[in-house]
């Protein structure tokens, strides 16, 4: 048919059918996503007496989280260990309303929070004492200063990872973890900002388009160190792919097995979380870790002189050594209490499950709050707030009397951390070697504000007064 000179196409009956049967599917496999099935599981939740706050349309409950997160982190807060409202302010308020273990959305994913323990269950110290090194040398100039130590900390846990993921091409590694460092903040700043589902194939936002580029020039930079690695191996300059990470790495991807070979997306992805587990999460620990010896300087002397009984002024670390650190390790694992580095674990049922009494239905993700178990009286007494590392002089267990999976910043069982004897060594050479050279106050500008940051953060960093021994 012609309409003003111009052929139009003619729609027959049927395909107009086929064409109104498309939309319709659509429509009722978005119904079915965005509200049939999250009323169903939530029901089916309450059903058992697991409540939690109710599932807005797409949203969830993520613009309740972020209003609550973001009220926090804009209201001044005391000198006090109390962090778990300032964190976790939403599990803080939802628990007291709903119970230990309640129901929260994530969109339109449903999150189980989980806040009973009934329910969960060396060849790189010599990097890490060159890494050590340089720090101390760079705090000589802040010697009777201030100095802000989250971001030195920084700089020096980037630098381990790099040397010990990377070896001599570490260097290249550091520009690596700043590309990744960009990218998970922009991952964390988008957490809470959801769209409708498959919309990014047509509009990509500004952080989007930033997140594709860091991807792209992260994977580049790898692939490249790769390349340069295999050729050094293939010629017969080097003896094998090389004893770091990325050696190890690589004698996966050249398996002699087929089957049991890495893909490169597979070796870009682990170095990804090497350096989460690796670089963020020790950041973290050794920032509050001073902040708290800093705060009470009678466990500070009694760190420095086991330090100085072991190592004397002048000697480095050893691994015999560090393993005798008793006091230190005491204070390390009370500062993981009050502050740990990640505050909530995550698992997701791939089938449905028994949790004690309750049934949790597939695909639903189950996030046991730590923070929370670290931060409750019932396990650790009424002094829970109180920074008090003679709770572990006995061991972990006799801390939580006996119920140990009321302390768990790694996690626990098969699923702990495997970076988790990483981040203890790192912060023990680190420590040590501080304490053989310097004392440290805390400094009168310092602003208490914890906050969530994919890690537990100082939002205003860690101010302390840096006085030579």
């Amino acid at each position: 048919m012609s309409w003003l000179g111009f052929e139009m196409p003619l729609i027959t009956t049927s395909s107009f059918l086929c064409l109104f049967l498309v939309i319709l599917l659509a429509l009722i496999k978005n119904f079915q996503k965005l509200w049939w099935t999250p009323n169903r599981i939530q029901n089916r939740m309450a059903a058992q007496g697991v409540h939690g706050p109710s599932y807005k349309f797409i949203h969830g409950n993520t613009k309740e989280i972020w209003s609550m997160k973001r009220e926090t982190m804009g209201r001044p807060r005391s000198l006090t260990h109390d962090i778990f409202s300032a964190v976790q302010p939403h599990i803080h308020a939802w628990s007291k309303i709903y119970g230990k273990n309640f129901l929260q959305w994530y969109g339109v994913q449903p999150q189980m929070i989980i806040a009973e323990p009934e329910l969960c269950k060396e060849n790189m110290i010599p990097e890490m004492i060159k890494s050590s090194e340089t720090m101390v040398k760079r705090w000589k100039t802040y010697e009777g200063k201030e100095i802000e130590v989250n971001e030195e900390f920084r700089f020096f846990t980037s630098e381990v990872i790099s040397r010990t993921a990377f070896g001599s091409s570490f260097l290249e590694g550091k520009d690596i973890f700043e590309m990744l460092r960009e990218l998970t903040s922009l991952i964390f700043r988008s957490t809470f900002k959801l769209r409708l589902p498959g919309i990014s194939m047509f509009y990509k936002t500004s952080d989007e388009i930033k997140s594709d580029k860091l991807e792209k020039g992260i994977r580049d930079s790898i692939t490249e160190i790769v390349r340069k690695r295999e050729k050094t191996a293939m010629t017969g300059e080097a003896d094998g792919f090389g004893s770091d990470y990325l050696g190890i790495l690589l004698k996966a991807h050249h398996d002699a097995h087929e089957k049991q070979r890495i893909s490169v997306d597979d070796l870009v992805d682990e170095c990804k979380t090497f350096y989460f587990a690796g670089q963020e999460t020790t950041n973290s620990l050794l920032a509050w870790t001073v902040f708290l010896m800093a705060l009470h300087t009678d466990w500070q002397e009694e760190a420095r002189k086991e330090v100085l009984e072991l190592f004397g002024k002048d000697e480095t670390p050893n691994s015999d050594g560090l393993n005798k650190l008793k006091t230190m390790g005491m204070i390390i694992n009370e500062s993981l209490r009050l502050y740990p580095p990640v505050v909530s674990l995550t698992r997701e049922s791939l089938k449905e499950v028994r949790l004690g009494q309750v049934v949790v239905p597939a695909d639903v993700e189950l996030h046991v709050s730590n923070l929370a178990l670290h931060h409750e009286p019932k396990y650790w007494g009424k002094d829970v707030q109180l920074f008090k590392p003679e709770r572990f002089s006995e061991g972990v267990a006799k801390a939580t009397n006996n119920n140990a999976v009321a302390f768990m910043p790694f996690g626990m069982g098969p699923r702990t951390c495997v970076g988790m004897n990483f981040a203890i060594i790192e912060a023990k050479i680190a420590l040590s070697m501080i304490l053989q050279r310097y004392s440290f106050t805390l400094s009168p500008g310092y602003v208490h504000s914890p906050i969530q940051f994919l890690t537990v953060r100082p939002q205003h960093g860690v101010q302390v007064i840096l006085h030579p021994v």
